[in-house]
């Protein structure tokens, strides 16, 4: 294989290695004026926020001590045993634990059902009704805006402690979170099948029925099993509020400084997160696998 060099002249050589001198001066100038800008905005920052860095280098050795306390003593001669003490309240917290699943579920269910309501209403290319749309995507807005935990505080307050906030909390922002990613996978699907089906007779519910659901139903699904996910965490820190679930155990643990007792349960809520977060996977993987699929 032969290879030839070019040889530019020295005059356009000498301009184009100035060119480039020049712009790799440039992309320093903004990089520089890039890191200055975000050292100020820290600066701004904790300034604002009242951070003291002495206070922080002072207590700093807490955290690691506090995290050395939630370390049971365990042992290999009587690890048996050990164990079994750390997880005294094995049943009372795997009760607990199922709460929170069962929570997390409905809240999930009921949160996507709301959002698949009002998916195609925000939808550009199927709703074109301007007001219609504005409501309907400034209600999802408001949906997942406000946090969790302060429509668990206002649940809690009207309907008094247990599960009942928490699913309802937990279905109010799962709409408004799912209902934002349901109508971008429908403002992305082919619309031929839909005018297609417009144009034999078909109505509005008919062509959503035929036309657009098969091609979304997928990934309906699969963002339904993420905001699962998500939702078996946030159902864990809704106890923290009386909204039910393991959380309230934990924040009683928390409050009372039974350090073996938060660790038992946040390696059974890790472990549980975990398994969750296998199996929705599998899951998510093969539905986007069959819509893959010739």
């Amino acid at each position: 294989m032969v290879s030839t060099v070019v040889r530019l002249p020295p005059e356009q050589a000498a301009q184009l290695l100035a060119r480039y001198r020049e712009a790799v001066a440039a992309k320093r100038m903004r990089l520089a004026l890039g890191a200055v800008l975000l050292a100020g905005a820290v600066v701004l920052a904790g300034i604002g926020g009242e951070v003291d860095l002495g206070t922080l280098a002072a207590n700093a050795h807490r955290l690691p001590t506090y995290v050395w306390n939630l370390t049971p003593p365990l042992a290999l001669a009587t690890l048996g045993r050990d164990l079994a003490e750390w997880f005294w309240n094995l049943d009372g917290w795997l009760l607990l634990l199922g709460d929170t699943l069962l929570i997390a579920y409905l809240g999930t269910l009921f949160g996507a059902l709301g959002a698949f309501v009002l998916c195609f209403a925000a939808s550009a290319n199927l709703e074109k009704r301007r007001w219609v749309r504005f409501l309907a995507r400034r209600t999802l807005e408001f949906c997942r805006t406000v946090p969790e935990l302060v429509f668990a505080l206002l649940f809690v307050m009207a309907f008094g402690l247990g599960a009942l906030p928490g699913v309802l909390a937990l279905a109010i922002h799962t709409m408004g979170a799912l209902g934002k990613l349901f109508a971008e996978v429908v403002e992305n699907i082919d619309m031929k099948p839909v005018e297609g089906a417009i144009a034999t007779g078909a109505g509005r519910l008919d062509g959503i029925r035929y036309a657009v659901l098969p091609q979304v139903l997928s990934n309906f699904a699969s963002y339904a099993l993420l905001r699962f996910e998500i939702n078996v965490r946030g159902a864990a820190v809704m106890g923290f509020v009386g909204a039910g679930g393991i959380g309230q155990d934990l924040m009683v643990a928390i409050r009372k400084f039974y350090y073996t007792d938060v660790s038992a349960i946040l390696v059974m809520i890790i472990a549980t997160v975990m398994i969750i977060d296998l199996v929705t996977e599998r899951l998510r993987h093969h539905l986007i696998g069959l819509e893959q699929r010739p």
